[in-house]
């Protein structure tokens, strides 16, 4: 009996095509790149890819390459010979080797080494590895990388091989991000809270509130699917109610109580000009009218100048998002979500 490949969720155009180039290239056996930004789920389309291909009851072995250092990475993907290094007593079996029949994904595959690439493209290209001390053997490997570089770039400044670029990449499958699936925003969150309510052994989840499904879609998810796993499970977990959902905590250090960052350098004084301070510009109506006109001017500036990204323009203000999120509304200044069909 065939093994099930990972569920994945999503219903938006850009998802589903995606979904569709996995399951095209997934029966061909080579080797193929991942792409896509941090949290897009690459391990998943990756283990898709094995699952849905001929080699799918064979092992689907992974080695993030960022987490171990040059002489590690070598010993960890290629195996070692006893005696080899001080401290090989035995004769290890590398990843390489474990994932014989099979397929071998590698995660942060640009930050290998030269050297690591060099063998690498030996095993793409030949099938042949050699054991850290000498030892030569076969293998018959599908190599899945992935990584969130521009590989082109990096091997156009020579930092990655362009040989082994030209073999891994017979096909590459990018992952869109978040923010270009706002379709599934709503189905992916509902998802974690489910899980999470499970997890917690709660009776049931309520859903979300008009207010916290415009929070999620407002937000523009740098982290991607897992950004949003963590934000909707951490909301989940601080509700003490049953009650619908209402708020979204997207930033766990988003706190009054929160250590000011250092200056990294003693700002430069202003020179002593004789030019006069700018004019406070005229306002009609008492004082508690003027303030409110300047305080909405000056969210109108920042919000321009920061390209309407709410995050970025708290920052810029020195404000927490949820204060920022509580001043616009003030001032009528976030615009209503769009009429879904």
């Amino acid at each position: 009996m065939q093994a099930a490949p990972p569920s994945l969720l999503g219903e938006s155009p850009a998802f589903l095509a995606t979904l569709s180039h996995v399951s095209r290239v997934a029966p061909l056996e080579r080797p193929v790149l991942v792409i896509g930004e941090r949290g897009t789920g690459k391990e998943l389309i990756a283990a898709r890819l094995h699952y849905l291909s001929q080699r799918w009851d064979r092992p689907f072995v992974k080695v993030n390459c960022a987490a171990l250092p040059e002489s590690l990475l070598d010993s960890e993907l290629f195996g070692h010979e006893a005696g080899a290094f001080t401290g090989a007593t035995r004769r290890q079996i590398g990843r390489i080797e474990q994932a014989d029949g099979g397929t071998l994904f590698l995660d942060e595959i640009a930050t290998a080494s030269p050297a690591v690439q060099e063998k690498l493209l030996r095993a793409v290209e030949y099938g042949e590895i050699e054991r850290v001390g000498g030892r030569t053997a076969t293998v018959d490997v599908r190599v899945v990388g992935a990584t969130n570089a521009d590989l082109p770039a990096l091997a156009a400044a020579g930092r990655f091989r362009a040989d082994l670029l030209d073999r891994l990449a017979f096909d590459v499958v990018t992952l869109p991000p978040l923010r270009a699936r706002p379709e599934d925003i709503p189905p992916l969150a509902e998802h974690f809270a489910l899980g999470m309510v499970r997890e917690l052994q709660r009776p049931l989840f309520s859903g979300f509130t008009a207010a916290a499904l415009d929070q999620l879609r407002a937000h523009d998810w740098p982290g991607n699917v897992r950004e949003l796993r963590n934000a909707v499970e951490r909301s989940v977990a601080a509700a003490e109610s049953d009650e619908p959902l209402y708020r979204i905590i997207l930033d766990p250090f988003d706190s009054p109580w929160r250590p000011a960052a250092a200056p990294t350098a003693r700002p430069t004084p202003e020179p002593v000009t004789d030019t006069p301070p700018p004019a406070i510009p005229a306002f009609d109506g008492g004082i508690l009218d003027q303030v409110r006109a300047f305080e909405a001017a000056k969210l109108r500036e920042a919000l321009e100048r920061n390209r309407f990204n709410q995050r970025h323009t708290a920052e810029a203000l020195g404000l927490g998002y949820h204060q920022l999120r509580g001043m616009l509304k003030k001032h009528g200044l976030i615009p209503p979500p769009p009429l879904r069909p």
